[in-house]
C-alpha cells in the first residue's frame, strides 16, 4: 500500500491543523492506520492509532483530549484533528499502516513520506 500524508504547516501555539493520509494500492480496511511524529534529535514517537473498521483508537497521553484519528474508508483517507497545538507538537508526522494495534513503529510495514508541523509560540 502507498501512504501519502498532507495538511502540515505553520501554526500559531493554541491553533489546530488537520493531517490527511491517502493510501491506495490495496483494500485500506485491511490495516490498522497509525500516526508517528519524529522532532528534531529525538526518536521517532507513536502518537495515535485507529482500528481497521474505526471502532478502536488509541493515544499518546500529550495528546490526549487534544487529537482525534479518523478514518474514511470510502475515501481510503485517515485524518489526524490536532487542536489546542503546543510548540512541543512540532515535528514531521508521518502515517503508517500495519496488521495489528501496535505503538511501536516496527509494526508497521508501510510509511507516508512525512509532514512538517511546526507550532510557533
Amino acid at each position: 500500500v502507498q501512504l501519502q500524508a498532507s495538511g502540515g504547516g505553520l501554526v500559531q501555539a493554541g491553533g489546530s491543523l488537520r493531517l490527511s493520509c491517502a493510501a491506495s494500492g490495496r483494500i485500506f480496511s485491511d490495516y490498522t492506520m497509525g500516526w508517528f511524529r519524529q522532532a528534531p534529535g529525538k526518536e521517532r514517537e507513536f502518537v495515535t492509532l485507529i482500528s481497521r473498521t474505526g471502532g478502536v483508537t488509541s493515544y499518546t497521553d500529550s495528546v490526549k483530549g487534544r487529537f482525534t484519528i479518523s478514518r474514511d474508508i470510502a475515501k481510503n483517507t485517515v485524518y489526524l484533528q490536532m487542536n489546542n497545538l503546543k510548540p512541543e507538537d512540532t515535528a514531521v508526522y508521518y502515517c503508517a499502516a500495519g496488521f495489528t494495534m501496535g505503538t511501536r513503529s516496527r509494526e508497521y510495514a508501510y510509511w507516508g513520506q512525512g509532514t512538517q508541523v511546526t507550532v510557533s509560540s
